[in-house]
């Protein structure tokens, strides 16, 4: 009998080389400074889909149903801004919702419930997109800390969202395995 091996893939958008890394630098910080290294795990990234289980011997199917996403959507602008968190222990830097992003969103959502996926369903937080810098593993006298030194810091960037990521765990690191391209404007 086939033994079916399931992966944890999520669905995200990679901001371009030179910002992702100043973002590294950023959780290189939390991770020296404020003992979180949580979000050392994941590229910088902005979650279109949260994490899900997939049969590793599905992967081209999941690939050829978001790569109809390609037909649809055209490359658009994000902004972020500053930094936020949520509660006392994820810091992020915060990201600016527009309806483009709120509809690349939707249509992966959609597409994910075609392939029977609906654990994004489940998420009554709502689409909040941001990108995580330091994560649950930051405690929360750490956290004080950590915010006092970043609530006022600026960080205002804006790239061109020129493609969607498809992501999966290996060895407890998160990787890109699959960039499907956007149409240009």
């Amino acid at each position: 009998m086939a033994q079916h091996t399931e992966k944890r893939y999520f669905i995200a958008i990679l901001p371009p080389n030179e910002l992702m890394n100043e973002v590294e630098n950023i959780k290189v910080d939390f991770a020296e400074n404020f003992q979180s290294r949580g979000a050392k795990n994941a590229p910088a990234h902005i979650t279109l889909h949260m994490p899900f289980l997939w049969k590793l011997e599905k992967e081209q199917q999941l690939i050829f149903a978001l790569s109809e996403l390609q037909k649809n959507n055209t490359s658009f602008e994000i902004n972020l801004n500053h930094f936020s968190h949520f509660q006392d222990r994820v810091i992020f830097i915060d990201v600016k919702i527009s309806d483009y992003l709120k509809q690349i969103q939707k249509d992966v959502v959609d597409c994910m419930k075609r392939l029977f996926i609906f654990n994004q369903l489940d998420d009554k937080r709502g689409f909040h997109p941001h990108i995580t810098v330091a994560f649950r593993d930051l405690k929360k006298e750490q956290f004080e800390k950590a915010w006092y030194v970043y609530k006022n810091k600026k960080f205002d960037k804006n790239f061109i969202c020129s493609s969607i990521s498809l992501m999966r765990k290996e060895n407890n690191l998160w990787e890109e395995i699959y960039t499907f391209k956007l149409n240009e404007k």
